[in-house]
């Protein structure tokens, strides 16, 4: 497939100023901007999905909530979590055969961390009721990357959140994705430090990514 690709590290940053460049790219894209995946880690916040209910934050915090415009429930974003948001042109794909359409994206980025984590010996899946990626840790089914987009004018952004190496405990001020006592897990739990790294990850999910979906050109740019 010869749609162009650009890959963006942007290091870290505040939810809210990369939600706003995500719209704005989203709104004044044409049919000829390249499709883009930005990199990121950001400071500690709750975000809440369309559909996010106020219960399901348990007790305030000092982290800030924000209200998103992705789909799903709540979800905490810290540093030490790899952040992937995709923006891309599902019309594009589309219009070029590959019959992309937004369950097909969803299941993109699952296997993209199910293949990802595969690479560290790590068993993962998806589950068809409930998006994300799971672990089975001694019997007990974990969550360990959590899911949501947004669509608009058949251009997605947001993306998926892939705990590496980060402190798990602002998720117990709330039900995560809104599932009540769903616990939490990260890459750390299951290697070495120096391997559960946010630096060392990411080339692996993108490159899994862009794979399944076909991308052939790819840039990549640390802004």
């Amino acid at each position: 497939m010869n749609i162009p690709l650009i890959v963006r590290q942007l290091g870290v940053q505040d939810y809210q100023q990369v939600w706003q460049q995500m719209q704005d790219f989203t709104d004044q894209r044409t049919a000829d901007t390249p499709d883009e995946i930005w990199l990121v880690q950001h400071n500690a916040v709750f975000t809440q999905g369309q559909a996010g209910k106020a219960e399901h934050l348990l007790h305030a915090t000092q982290i800030p909530v924000v209200q998103s415009d992705r789909g799903g429930q709540i979800t905490y974003h810290g540093l030490g979590q790899q952040v992937m948001y995709v923006l891309i042109d599902i019309k594009r794909h589309k219009a070029q055969g590959s019959e992309l359409n937004v369950r097909q994206l969803v299941t993109a980025l699952e296997q993209s961390v199910v293949q990802t984590l595969a690479d560290y010996c790590v068993t993962a899946y998806p589950k068809a009721d409930a998006p994300g990626v799971y672990v089975d840790c001694n019997g007990i089914e974990k969550k360990i990357c959590s899911l949501g987009l947004r669509i608009r004018k058949g251009c997605s952004f947001h993306g998926l959140a892939l705990n590496i190496n980060m402190d798990l405990s602002p998720f117990h001020a709330i039900n995560p994705c809104g599932y009540v006592g769903l616990e939490m897990c990260q890459l750390a739990d299951f290697v070495a430090q120096d391997e559960a790294n946010c630096d060392k990850v990411s080339p692996k999910l993108v490159a899994h990514f862009t794979d399944i979906l076909g991308y052939n050109m790819q840039q990549n740019f640390n802004n």
